[in-house]
Parts: structure tokens; sequence; C-alpha cells
């Protein structure tokens, strides 16, 4: 049975005029004069208003993106998000998430298009928002909530549990003003999060919290979507987004780009960002990384039966090729790989170890060097691999090339993997598969009895 319906988007287009600022009045006669005076400002102003009419063709709107005082942050996007869905925004700084979250929390209205929202929504999109900087912290948990239209005694059975979560009891009877832009967060977040709304809308925010508190946000978001609520959480955060999402929109310059599982839009994201495939060559030697001793030609993510490949199979092994030319001879080299998650965290560091080459200078001539990682030892998500050629000698590097390539590890719910029976989440850098002894024994009856 499939669920109801509660963010529909159609067309959402937004575009903002360069250098142009309404003037606004708070009388009719004000208004009136103001035309009057200024004919030529606002006939430009008013000439452009039929870029507002829901007639507009979205087809005509290269017609624009010539004009220098155009911007479109939004183009012609449409999308459905389910009840008890979370769903994950991404893209490059301009990309217009924000612009899309604004439009949603009706704080902005589109050009063209239009968007329905069926439920009770609580929004987090910048530092203090929502919150009036005169009143107390207890006074604005109570305006948030009377604004999500919940009674008194709703808000006061959260209340306690508000505060806890926000770590500002000393100083929820202050004025909001005199916060902390980090407490701004904190509250406001505890806020979106504890009263109960159908939608919760989560900007990039977050990021001005602590570790701490960033992890008791994204555990929290966590329970929200467990319970059936309805979640879009943009973020940078390619991890967190990785956990708390099911499916993930990528927008780039105002348009959907992709529309999927997160897994595979992140994968696609990051590696568009780094310019990173499953395989790296550099044809000509003398502009390949390294110096006279030696160039590296080419680094290779393979399968074990050595064709390259970009998403592997948890229980799978993984083969990092690394070809190089050794140009000067009677140097001991020592090439070795790093890897390191999407989080940045370096997962380690391996050297070459073939016994064959262990302690022995090379000759001159190409080189493919191979580590196999085995199957049920990393952990899901992306990895980046650096390739790198040490000198036993001068204590120093040849080359260094730090995020060459890039996979994708796929976890699967299989018997021979890792997770055993355990169909939750397991947290960690790698995912050994490691032997286990146990001992039993049967515990004798008592005798006496």
């Amino acid at each position: 049975m499939k669920k109801n319906i509660t963010i529909k988007a159609e067309k959402l287009s937004k575009c903002y005029r360069i250098g142009l600022k309404d003037k606004i009045h708070d009388s009719v006669g004000g208004a009136i004069l103001d035309f009057i005076t200024s004919p030529l400002e606002n006939y430009r102003k008013y000439r452009s208003l039929y870029i507002f009419d829901d007639k507009y063709d979205q087809n005509k709107d290269d017609d624009f993106d010539d004009a220098d005082d155009i911007i479109w942050a939004l183009k012609g996007i449409s999308f459905e998000v389910r009840e008890g869905e979370v769903v994950g925004i991404i893209g490059r700084n301009g990309a217009g998430k924000s612009t899309l979250l604004k439009i949603l929390s009706k704080i902005t209205i589109p050009t063209t298009g239009r968007a329905k929202i069926r439920g009770r929504i609580s929004s987090l999109l910048e530092v203090g928002t929502g919150f009036h900087q005169e009143l107390t912290g207890r006074e604005n948990v109570y305006l948030n909530g009377t604004i999500l239209g919940m009674r008194k005694t709703e808000i006061s059975a959260k209340f306690e549990e508000i505060v806890a979560f926000s770590g500002v009891e000393k100083f929820i009877d202050t004025p909001v003003k005199r916060y902390s832009s980090g407490m701004k967060v904190r509250l406001a977040f505890a806020v979106a999060a504890h009263l109960e709304p159908e939608i919760l809308l989560i900007d990039e925010v977050l990021a001005v919290g602590d570790a701490q508190f960033q992890k008791k946000c994204i555990n929290k978001m966590e329970d929200v979507g467990q319970q059936g609520r309805t979640v879009i959480f943009v973020s940078h955060n390619m991890p967190a987004v990785t956990r708390l999402c099911q499916r993930v929109i990528l927008l780039e310059n105002g348009r959907i780009l992709m529309d999927g599982p997160s897994a595979e839009v992140v994968s696609s994201y990051l590696h568009s960002e780094k310019g990173i495939s499953t395989c790296r060559e550099w044809p000509n030697l003398h502009r390949a990384p390294g110096n006279e001793s030696v160039r590296l030609c080419a680094v290779r993510v393979i399968a074990d039966d050595g064709q390259t490949s970009d998403t592997f199979d948890i229980r799978k092994p993984v083969g990092i090729e690394m070809e190089y030319e050794v140009l000067q001879p009677d140097h001991i080299m020592l090439p070795y790989i790093t890897l390191t998650n999407e989080n940045g965290t370096r997962i380690f560091s391996a050297v070459d170890l073939d016994p064959d080459w262990r302690g022995r200078c090379r000759h001159c001539g190409r080189y493919v060097s191979t580590a196999w990682i085995s199957g049920n030892f990393l952990s899901e998500g992306i990895h980046f691999v650096g390739a790198a050629m040490k000198s036993e000698a001068r204590k120093g590097r040849y080359f260094y090339e730090r995020d060459a390539i890039a996979f994708r590890i796929i976890d699967t719910l299989a018997e021979n993997t890792a997770r055993g029976d355990y169909g939750g989440r397991l947290k960690g850098v790698v995912r050994p598969q490691l032997k286990w002894d146990t001992r039993y024994h049967q515990k004798q009856a008592n005798r006496s009895l």
C-alpha cells in the first residue's frame, strides 16, 4: 500500500533580478506616488512581472539566461515525497538547495510552478529562524509551538524534553538576542524536532553546532524518520546524508540532476566533485606524478577477475593496481597506498610487501603492483585511494597522488557477511570478519537438592 504524498513540487522555478530592490510602502498613496515619480525605474520593474505568470513557458527560460540582471536559483523542478520518507538534498553551493527549502517552508514564493504541502511543517533554515530576539528562550518555545498549531498543554508536555536536549537550561529565561549562534541552533533544532511536525525541513545550519551536538541531531532525525514523519535534509555532510536518507536528490544549477537511492546519488556526486573515476592514467610520462627516478602511469580499482569496477559487494575482494615506470636503476622503492572514507578519515596506509622485491633495487622498466583488500573487511560507503612511492634511502616520497581513484562498497544482508544475523546499521570505519571462539560449560545440577 502506497503512503500518502506529503510534498509535491510541480515545475518549481525561482529567479532573482540583480540590483533590483523593491520599495515597500505603508500606504496605497505612497505606492502610487512612487510609480508616478519614478516612471523609468517602475517600467523596468513591472515589465519583468510577466516572468512570474503561471503561464510562463519553462522551455523559454533560456531567453533570460543571457540577461545580465537575471539569476535562476531553480529551473522547473518536479518531485514527490511520500509520508515517512527521509530525503536528502545535495549539491554544490548555489545549486538551489536553500531556495527550495524556503519555498517549501513558504518563506518565499516561486516564480513559476507550485508546491503542494500536506501536513504541519517545522523548519530550521538559518540560525535563529522563527525566534523573536526580544523574547526569552522559554517564550520562544511556546511561540514556535503556537505557530505550528499546538495547544499550550501539548507544548508544556514536551517543554522539559526540549530544554534538556538543547542544553541551554541555565539560559532558558534569558532573551534570545543574548544567545550565541550555537545556543540558538541547539534550541531551534530541539523545538523543531520535538514539537512533532508531520514534515521536518533541515538546512545545513547544523554545521554551526559542535560535533557532539551534531551527533545528537543526527540521531534525533533518525528517530523522527523511524516514527513515520517526513524529513527533508539539506547537507554537505555525505556520511550523514547516506546514514539518514534512503533517497537523495542532487541539484545542479537549479535543476534536478539525479533522484534515487542515496548510495548511488552520493557516489555520483562525490566522483563528479573530485573528478574521480575507478581508473586514472597518465599517458604522457613527462607530465605524470613523480621525478627523474620514477613516474606514476596509472591507478585502477579491479575486481578478482581483473576488470575495473566502481562498485563492490561487501563480501568481495578489492584490488588496487598501481602502474609505474622506473627511470633510474639501483633504488629501493616502496609502493604504497592510502585509503580514506567519504568523511575524510584515513582508514589505513599499506606498503608493498611483495617478497620478490622487498629490500631489492628495482631495474628500469614498467611495474604493476597490486594490493588486495579482502572481502568483509571494509565497511559500506565511498572509499578514496591515494597512490604513492616512498624511498627507503631518503626517507621521503617520489610522488603522492591523493584521491587518485575511488570505489564504493555495497552492504548486503546475505548470511556470509561480517554482520551475521544483525540487520541494523553497523558503525565503524572497517568491517572485518573476525574469527570468534565461544566456550560453553553446562551448569551442573545441585546434587544436594
